[in-house]
């Protein structure tokens, strides 16, 4: 990577927030996703930015056959012709030159910059789909799935970036993959299309990179994420922590990429398409990711090619879009107000803020006597257990029906309300993680809830305030300071998050052996996690190195069997 190309990217964040961010600010050089799950908003936002900037739209109908794809390719096109329109502007733009400078990691002077144009480039439209939100549709005979839908779009486009798989093993998606070219090296060994795999273990990438390589479809970065703190939803490792997965990739990174490598190159024999270069292999971090000095720990000592910053970026109205009210929602959110809900109908854990504007709407129709919401979208109805064809948990006809075969069963009224509050505390993610983009630039929702739900990750809560690019990109780089209050250290936050996780599974613990075993295993992993970060304490943590100690000394208590406390003391 040379000077003149930064060191993080955005990570994708709900739906709409991140929908437009390469649109803003691709140009400055910096790489961000774009999630290409929910059709409709990805056509709006193309009907709105085809307006904006004087350019023809012609709507693609849901009439049409394998509608989804086209509009996601037409999007990705536009925004590529958008940025890469931006950027020759911005390269004759004294001004903008100069706040490209401003922006870089070191001390990049303008004339330097200058001298230098043919090395600059703009940043990524990387794209982002969960692999589990695969339903099958049955209208207008289009047979792709939402997920295959959504990689053709990606493919059909012209652009040149990457599609970071999240959520987990698909194989019907992989083979899906397997016959779209641009995922194949060239004979240069360039990638048109590149995959990223965002994982939380090294065990889990381990075995779908090789399931990829089979295929000879070959895995260019392993982007690492918090299972815990992190934005939207979560997914609990068995304890792993980051320190311990980091230095795990660390130490076994040559074997992945010669392991990838071998399995590839026999697919790729079997194909005739084997390249005459190799390709590279990248390891990126995201989660929780909140100073400077945390970045350069990370990049230092795990030798990470690059960070991500997700929730920060949610008040910064230059790079993502969201409404006022929820920008105020966001800003003013402190640590007890960010959780891990039940709210995501896909039955994941989800990171959210307590009494935002969608939760509001999802009580207000409680309160009504009608809980639940229209679903028009469809992309979560994965539930099969009132239909076969698939309904969301979320919406009104499920939770209507729920609701009458609990009150059935003749609860006692504790019970009842337990059973009743799990069933109505879904939230329509469809429309509540489009509805900003719409009230953002006044656009009419075309939905009966219009309520914005929010997902950033434990970590926004130590950003108080909207904050311009250049104040954010500095605080990255080191260049400047935006965190005022006090805040704990990466490694802790993640760690205090797992520790609370634990004791919960301990409190909803059954009595199998099974569970037993599992716990076991859990606490095992904590308590090594504890023990691999006071080995290291000095060299992660040189600036309040007593209070990193102490905490970890406190969650190993709160995590420590009873007879072990006993022989310590």
């Amino acid at each position: 990577m040379n000077s003149y190309q930064h060191t993080f990217h955005i990570p994708v964040m709900g739906l709409s927030y991140t929908v437009d961010t390469p649109i803003k600010i691709a140009k400055y050089g910096i790489t961000s996703v774009v999630s290409i799950v929910q059709d409709e908003l990805v056509e709006r936002a193309r009907k709105y930015y085809s307006s904006l900037n004087n350019l023809p739209f012609t709507p693609i109908s849901k009439k049409d056959p394998e509608y989804r794809s086209k509009r996601i390719t037409a999007y990705l096109n536009l925004s590529n012709e958008l940025v890469k329109r931006d950027f020759e502007a911005l390269k004759n733009d004294p001004e903008e030159l100069t706040k490209y400078a401003r922006m870089l990691p070191g001390n990049v002077t303008l004339e330097e910059l200058r001298a230098n144009l043919d090395q600059l480039k703009p940043g990524k439209i990387d794209v982002n789909i969960m692999t589990k939100l695969d339903r099958q549709p049955s209208e207008n005979d289009d047979m792709l799935t939402e997920a295959s839908s959504a990689v053709k779009g990606f493919a059909d486009s012209d652009l040149e970036a990457s599609i970071v798989l999240s959520a987990g093993l698909n194989p019907r998606l992989f083979s899906f993959m397997e016959n779209l070219e641009d995922f194949f090296p060239d004979g240069n060994g360039q990638i048109k299309k590149k995959i990223v795999l965002k994982v939380s273990d090294y065990r889990s990438s381990l075995i779908q990179g090789k399931m990829l390589a089979k295929k000879g479809l070959w895995v260019s970065e392993y982007r690492i994420e918090s299972g815990l703190n992190c934005g939207g939803h979560t997914f609990a490792t068995d304890g792993l922590l980051m320190g311990p997965i980091l230095e795990e990739f660390k130490k076994e990174r040559d074997n992945l990429f010669k392991e990838q490598e071998t399995i590839c190159r026999e697919a790729w024999e079997r194909m005739d398409k084997l390249p005459a270069k190799g390709l590279e292999l990248l390891v990126t971090v995201q989660g929780g990711i909140g100073t400077s000095a945390e970045r350069e720990m990370l990049e230092e000592m795990y030798d990470v090619h690059a960070t991500g910053w997700g929730s920060p970026f949610l008040l910064v109205p230059e790079a993502t879009s969201i409404d006022d009210q929820t920008l105020k929602e966001l800003s003013d959110a402190g640590e007890d107000d960010i959780y891990n809900s039940g709210v995501s109908p896909l039955g994941v854990s989800f990171n959210t803020i307590r009494n935002n504007s969608a939760d509001q709407w999802r009580k207000q129709n409680i309160e009504n006597g009608k809980p639940g919401f229209t679903c028009h979208q469809k992309h979560l109805a994965l539930d099969n257990s009132v239909e076969k064809t698939g309904i969301c948990t979320a919406s009104v006809k499920y939770q209507k029906r729920k609701i009458e075969e609990l009150k059935s069963q003749n609860l006692d009224p504790e019970t009842y309300q337990k059973a009743f509050d799990k069933i109505v505390e879904k939230e329509c993610l469809c429309d509540g993680l489009s509805n900003s983009f719409y009230k953002k630039f006044n656009l009419s929702a075309r939905a009966q809830n219009e309520g914005v739900s929010v997902c950033p990750g434990p970590n926004l809560a130590y950003f108080d305030r909207t904050y311009s690019l250049e104040e954010m990109v500095g605080h990255i780089y080191g260049k400047n300071n935006v965190v005022e209050m006090e805040r704990p250290h990466l490694f802790i936050k993640e760690l205090g998050l797992y520790v609370e996780h634990f004791e919960k599974l301990h409190a909803e613990a059954d009595d199998s052996p099974k569970t037993a075993r599992q716990l076991k295993k859990f606490e095992a992993n904590l308590l090594a996690g504890i023990k691999y970060y006071e080995d290291i304490a000095s060299e992660i943590c040189a600036g309040e190195l007593q209070k990193f100690k102490d905490s970890l000394n406190e969650f190993k208590i709160r995590v420590q069997p009873e007879e072990l406390i006993t022989e310590t003391v």
